[in-house]
Protein backbone atom coordinates (compact mmCIF):
# COMPACT_ATOMS: atom_id res chain seq x y z
CA UNK A 1 0.00 0.00 0.00
CA UNK A 2 1.58 3.48 -0.87
CA UNK A 3 0.58 5.72 1.93
CA UNK A 4 -0.84 9.46 0.42
CA UNK A 5 1.38 12.47 1.00
CA UNK A 6 -1.59 14.14 3.49
CA UNK A 7 -1.69 10.72 5.64
CA UNK A 8 2.43 10.26 6.48
CA UNK A 9 1.55 11.12 9.55
CA UNK A 10 -0.86 8.94 10.40
CA UNK A 11 1.49 5.88 9.68
CA UNK A 12 4.27 6.91 11.46
CA UNK A 13 6.36 8.81 8.88
CA UNK A 14 7.83 12.07 10.58
CA UNK A 15 9.59 14.98 7.65
CA UNK A 16 10.72 18.06 9.09
CA UNK A 17 12.06 20.65 6.88
CA UNK A 18 8.92 20.71 4.96
CA UNK A 19 9.04 24.33 3.22
CA UNK A 20 6.14 24.58 1.35
CA UNK A 21 2.48 22.55 1.49
CA UNK A 22 2.64 21.87 -2.41
CA UNK A 23 5.53 18.70 -1.52
CA UNK A 24 2.46 17.04 -0.33
CA UNK A 25 1.21 15.18 -3.60
CA UNK A 26 -1.10 12.12 -4.08
CA UNK A 27 1.49 9.65 -3.66
CA UNK A 28 3.95 10.78 -1.05
CA UNK A 29 6.15 13.85 -0.34
CA UNK A 30 8.35 16.09 -2.34
CA UNK A 31 11.81 16.45 -1.65
CA UNK A 32 13.86 19.91 -2.07
CA UNK A 33 17.31 20.42 -2.94
CA UNK A 34 19.93 22.24 -0.21
CA UNK A 35 22.92 21.55 -0.95
CA UNK A 36 24.90 20.27 -4.23
CA UNK A 37 28.27 18.68 -4.91
CA UNK A 38 31.09 17.45 -7.59
CA UNK A 39 32.78 14.28 -7.42
CA UNK A 40 36.49 14.43 -6.84
CA UNK A 41 37.58 10.81 -7.20
CA UNK A 42 36.51 7.08 -7.35
CA UNK A 43 34.99 5.36 -4.87
CA UNK A 44 35.72 1.52 -4.05
CA UNK A 45 32.54 -0.85 -2.90
CA UNK A 46 33.28 -4.29 -1.60
CA UNK A 47 31.22 -7.01 -0.47
CA UNK A 48 31.82 -6.63 3.15
CA UNK A 49 32.26 -3.16 3.84
CA UNK A 50 35.66 -3.57 5.12
CA UNK A 51 37.67 -1.87 2.09
CA UNK A 52 34.49 0.80 1.35
CA UNK A 53 35.96 4.03 -0.16
CA UNK A 54 33.09 6.43 -0.59
CA UNK A 55 34.32 8.99 -3.09
CA UNK A 56 35.55 12.31 -2.23
CA UNK A 57 33.01 15.55 -3.44
CA UNK A 58 33.54 19.28 -3.38
CA UNK A 59 30.41 21.76 -2.49
CA UNK A 60 29.28 23.78 -4.91
CA UNK A 61 27.81 27.54 -4.64
CA UNK A 62 24.77 28.37 -5.67
CA UNK A 63 24.63 32.57 -7.11
CA UNK A 64 23.47 35.45 -5.48
CA UNK A 65 20.15 34.63 -6.49
CA UNK A 66 20.30 30.86 -5.26
CA UNK A 67 20.71 29.59 -8.47
CA UNK A 68 23.26 27.38 -9.79
CA UNK A 69 24.02 25.89 -13.55
CA UNK A 70 25.03 22.23 -13.91
CA UNK A 71 27.08 20.96 -17.09
CA UNK A 72 26.25 17.26 -18.23
CA UNK A 73 27.77 14.90 -15.25
CA UNK A 74 27.51 12.99 -12.04
CA UNK A 75 26.29 15.04 -8.79
CA UNK A 76 25.60 14.29 -5.07
CA UNK A 77 22.97 16.31 -3.90
CA UNK A 78 21.75 16.89 -0.28
CA UNK A 79 18.14 17.36 0.49
CA UNK A 80 16.63 19.96 3.11
CA UNK A 81 13.96 17.45 4.79
CA UNK A 82 15.16 15.24 7.45
CA UNK A 83 13.04 12.06 7.24
CA UNK A 84 12.47 9.50 9.87
CA UNK A 85 10.70 5.95 8.65
CA UNK A 86 9.12 3.89 10.76
CA UNK A 87 9.04 -0.40 11.53
CA UNK A 88 6.48 -0.83 8.98
CA UNK A 89 7.09 1.14 5.86
CA UNK A 90 9.83 1.86 3.61
CA UNK A 91 10.53 4.56 1.07
CA UNK A 92 11.57 5.29 -2.35
CA UNK A 93 12.45 8.14 -3.64
CA UNK A 94 11.87 8.63 -7.66
CA UNK A 95 12.91 11.59 -9.87
CA UNK A 96 10.24 14.25 -10.78
CA UNK A 97 8.90 14.54 -14.05
CA UNK A 98 10.14 18.37 -14.92
CA UNK A 99 13.50 16.95 -13.96
CA UNK A 100 13.66 14.31 -16.46
CA UNK A 101 11.78 16.55 -18.99
CA UNK A 102 14.72 18.85 -18.22
CA UNK A 103 17.06 15.97 -19.01
CA UNK A 104 18.47 15.09 -15.49
CA UNK A 105 17.45 12.63 -13.07
CA UNK A 106 17.84 11.38 -9.55
CA UNK A 107 18.49 8.45 -8.28
CA UNK A 108 18.28 6.66 -4.88
CA UNK A 109 18.39 4.16 -2.57
CA UNK A 110 16.08 2.25 -0.02
CA UNK A 111 14.89 4.40 2.49
CA UNK A 112 15.17 1.43 5.08
CA UNK A 113 12.35 0.72 8.03
CA UNK A 114 14.17 2.78 11.01
CA UNK A 115 16.29 4.91 9.21
CA UNK A 116 16.70 8.39 10.13
CA UNK A 117 18.49 11.34 8.34
CA UNK A 118 18.38 14.22 5.87
CA UNK A 119 19.87 11.89 2.39
CA UNK A 120 21.42 12.10 -0.22
CA UNK A 121 20.98 10.81 -3.83
CA UNK A 122 22.91 10.94 -7.27
CA UNK A 123 21.60 13.50 -9.84
CA UNK A 124 23.11 13.10 -13.39
CA UNK A 125 22.49 15.60 -15.78
CA UNK A 126 22.11 13.85 -19.30
CA UNK A 127 21.08 17.32 -21.14
CA UNK A 128 24.65 18.27 -23.21
CA UNK A 129 23.29 21.94 -22.42
CA UNK A 130 23.36 21.32 -18.98
CA UNK A 131 20.34 22.04 -16.79
CA UNK A 132 20.11 25.67 -14.19
CA UNK A 133 18.52 24.43 -10.90
CA UNK A 134 17.13 26.68 -7.55
CA UNK A 135 18.06 25.80 -4.39
CA UNK A 136 14.86 24.83 -2.38
CA UNK A 137 13.88 22.94 -6.05
CA UNK A 138 11.48 20.04 -5.82
CA UNK A 139 13.62 17.22 -7.44
CA UNK A 140 12.58 13.82 -5.73
CA UNK A 141 9.27 12.41 -5.08
CA UNK A 142 9.47 9.65 -2.08
CA UNK A 143 6.60 7.10 -2.06
CA UNK A 144 6.35 5.54 1.00
CA UNK A 145 5.11 1.58 0.91
CA UNK A 146 3.51 0.13 4.07
CA UNK A 147 5.23 -3.33 4.57
CA UNK A 148 2.74 -6.50 5.24
CA UNK A 149 4.68 -7.23 8.20
CA UNK A 150 7.64 -5.77 10.62
CA UNK A 151 11.21 -6.49 9.62
CA UNK A 152 13.42 -8.45 11.74
CA UNK A 153 15.28 -5.75 12.34
CA UNK A 154 15.77 -1.98 11.35
CA UNK A 155 18.33 0.28 9.84
CA UNK A 156 21.20 0.59 11.43
CA UNK A 157 23.58 1.17 9.06
CA UNK A 158 26.67 3.80 8.73
CA UNK A 159 24.31 6.39 7.30
CA UNK A 160 22.04 6.40 10.48
CA UNK A 161 21.36 10.27 11.44
CA UNK A 162 23.27 11.35 8.48
CA UNK A 163 23.42 15.40 8.28
CA UNK A 164 21.56 15.81 10.97
CA UNK A 165 22.54 17.23 14.52
CA UNK A 166 22.12 13.78 16.08
CA UNK A 167 25.09 12.67 14.88
CA UNK A 168 27.02 15.06 15.55
CA UNK A 169 26.12 14.84 19.43
CA UNK A 170 27.08 10.73 18.85
CA UNK A 171 23.95 9.40 18.91
CA UNK A 172 24.45 7.14 15.98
Amino acid sequence: MVIPGHKVGKYGINIENIIHEIQIQPAGIELTLREIEKFEDAGYIDLTNIKRKISKCTPLQFDADGKIFLPQGAYKVRFNEIISIPANVIGIGLPRSSLLRSGATIFSAVWDPGYKGRSESLLVVFNPHGIFLEKNARLMQLLFIKLVEKPQKLYSGKYQFENIKEKIRGLS
